[in-house]
């Protein structure tokens, strides 16, 4: 396989990856509004009610994972074919991206184990609790938000650096690095409750950290498979190594 064959089927996995979430997006709208979760029980009752729809977002998600995977690895390769120099930043991107799924994995690890919790109606509505609480400082908080931020200031990075892709690629991601830093103080809002815009349980930061990464995946995954060669546009060239 030669290097832009790699690059082409880089991007048919980031495609994927964009159509699993897609497809996972109605599972979290379709079950409706959970109770709060200062209502351990009524929260480990909806657990219960909605586990299989919980448990097949955890299994696509696992999917997305395995996709992304391959993508950092083949946008680290990319950036390194196209300027050597750049491996410093190539290797930070893959790096930032392991790290972020990896914490992402273990956010569904305890959103699964919530659920299996409630199988066969004898839950204990602390463990749940506490569970759920933990996937939400991991999923909807502070942590994934550093870290996909972390993410995409490195990908805006090395585009500008090698111009291996469009510079408004570059700027696409640091919109979304915005959107994440704006999103980390959501943490200290004094109420967990998911219909209110910005707290941690809340949907806005999830909406703001998770859709601009989403189209970032999606277009230079789109740009990826349409490559030709691996030469450097000047427009494209951002001169920083």
């Amino acid at each position: 396989m030669n290097d832009l064959e790699v690059v082409r089927r880089t991007g048919w996995f980031g495609l994927v990856s964009v159509l699993l979430l897609m497809c996972e997006l109605p599972l979290w709208i379709l079950p409706g509004t959970p109770p709060l979760i200062s209502d351990a029980v009524g929260h480990s009752a909806y657990l219960a009610g909605i586990r299989v729809i919980a448990l097949t977002r955890v299994l696509i998600d696992t999917g997305m994972y395995v996709c992304l995977m391959v993508f950092f690895a083949g946008f680290r390769h990319l950036i390194v074919k196209i300027r050597p120099e750049c491996e410093w930043i190539g290797t930070m991107v893959f790096g930032a991206g392991a790290v972020w799924w990896a914490a992402i994995l273990a956010a569904n690890s305890l959103e699964g184990g919530a659920v299996l919790d409630t199988i066969g109606g004898r839950a204990d509505p602390t463990a749940v609790r506490a569970l759920v609480e933990g996937t939400l400082l991991i999923y909807n908080g502070p942590i994934a938000f550093a870290l996909s931020g972390l993410f995409m200031a490195s990908a805006g990075y090395a585009i500008q650096a090698s111009g291996a892709l469009p510079r408004w690629t570059a700027w696409l991601a640091w919109a979304s690095v915005a959107l994440c830093v704006a999103a980390i103080p959501a943490v200290f809002v004094n109420v967990v409750d998911p219909t209110r815009f910005y707290n941690v349980a809340g949907w806005g930061p999830g909406a703001v950290t998770v859709l601009p990464p989403l189209a970032w995946f999606g277009v230079t995954g789109v740009l990826m498979i349409r490559k030709r060669d691996l030469t450097v546009r000047a427009a494209d060239a951002g001169g920083a190594a």
